[in-house]
């Protein structure tokens, strides 16, 4: 072999060689910046479902122990702190009709709501404070959310058709959509301050409904002493009876009482669902 076929061998060996390492760093290259890739986006949709499954859901903020002095009314509530100190608290984004207002007369289901909230906290029982944000309204009392046994007493007041959704300013609209969603299952139930027609509106209560339910007189269909299930026609005329183990029993005012739920039902009222 001569010389110039030799050289041109050599560089076609080395020009090939050089052509193969190329390809497979790129190959490499490629490969890595695929894994990579696909890990960073895994890693995103991850977050992405954290962030979902976070956002989803209200925590319970942080609270501390007080004790009940008394019940103001549906709404309000005065503690003693530990360290001695009492507040008036008023419960953040519900409003329960009056009772003691100087200027308005005793509202509908406003005894109601203070004697459910008188039982879940008698004076001396201690509950869990979550205040707001800012904490005071301009009367300067506290402003929060209240835990029994672990339930919302705020909560439980809008459940049982007791208070409606009001007063909200941001930014202590933590619980809000859910406040809202207890709201229209009450409405949707017709039960407490929803059973009598464009009484609760978004301005608060109508006063003129305020001798509604106590000019009305309970008829007492009664073959026994001491008739116990509470007969009730709702705003659509529509007739349902309660018996005392029922879910709304306590905060339904009767129109008529029945010693069975055989009277009940043959004078027309059919058995709450709950």
């Amino acid at each position: 072999m001569n010389k110039n076929s030799f050289l041109h061998s050599y560089l076609y060996v080395f020009f090939l060689t050089a052509i193969c390492l190329i390809s497979l760093s790129g190959c490499q290259a490629a490969s890595d910046n695929l894994i990579n890739g696909s890990k960073q986006d895994d890693s995103l949709v991850n977050e992405d479902i954290q962030s979902k499954t976070d956002s989803s859901k209200e925590e319970k903020g942080k609270t501390f122990t007080a004790k009940i002095v008394r019940v103001v009314d549906g709404d309000t509530v005065k503690i003693k702190m530990t360290n001695g100190n009492e507040e008036t608290v008023r419960l953040l984004l519900v409003d329960t009709p009056e009772t003691v207002h100087p200027s308005k007369p005793v509202q509908p289901f406003g005894p109601e709501a203070s004697k459910f909230t008188k039982d879940l906290m008698p004076a001396g029982s201690k509950v869990e404070v979550e205040t707001g944000i800012g904490e005071r309204d301009k009367y300067g009392r506290l402003l929060a959310y209240f835990y029994v046994d672990g339930k919302m007493v705020n909560k439980l007041l809008l459940e049982k058709g007791l208070a409606r959704v009001a007063y909200v300013y941001a930014p202590n609209t933590k619980y809000l959509d859910e406040f809202e969603d207890i709201q229209k299952q009450a409405q949707k139930d017709e039960i407490g301050i929803w059973s009598i027609e464009n009484y609760a509106t978004s301005r608060g209560f109508d006063d003129s409904k305020s001798g509604e339910k106590s000019e009305e007189k309970t008829t007492v269909n009664s073959s026994c002493s001491n008739p116990k299930i509470k007969g009730n026609i709702n705003s659509k005329g529509n007739k349902i009876y309660h018996i005392p183990s029922g879910q709304y029993y306590e905060i339904t005012k009767p129109e008529e009482m029945f010693c069975t739920e055989h009277d009940a039902q043959d004078a027309g009222f059919r058995k709450s669902q709950r």
